[in-house]
């Protein structure tokens, strides 16, 4: 699985890139920090893969990694993804070394 870290992602964000954040975490989790990402809850996205962009870089985050992991696994495997990235750390990490 590719990851990025947040300071990559922060130089994607202050360069403009046009790429895809995707936030995994639950609603009651973006609604308390978010670093704007289109908000997909896990439990959804299965069902959303339609909103999910093939032809650029796709970045998806939740709070620490893990549930992001998971996601890009299942896209992967289930619908051959290979565009994808994992926030290292996840938003924890972004809040810790980038601040909101």
């Amino acid at each position: 699985m590719k990851e990025i870290s947040v300071q990559e992602l922060k130089q994607l964000i202050d360069e403009k890139k046009d790429f895809q954040l995707i936030d995994v975490r639950e609603e009651y989790e973006f609604d308390e920090a978010n670093i704007n990402g289109q908000l997909i809850p896990m439990g959804e996205v299965m069902d959303n893969i339609d909103k999910i962009a093939k032809d650029k870089q796709v970045v998806i985050h939740c709070r620490s990694g893990k549930r992001s992991a998971t996601v890009i696994n299942a896209l992967e495997s289930q619908h051959g993804f290979t565009n994808l990235y994992n926030l290292k750390g996840g938003i924890l990490a972004y809040i810790d070394e980038i601040g909101l």
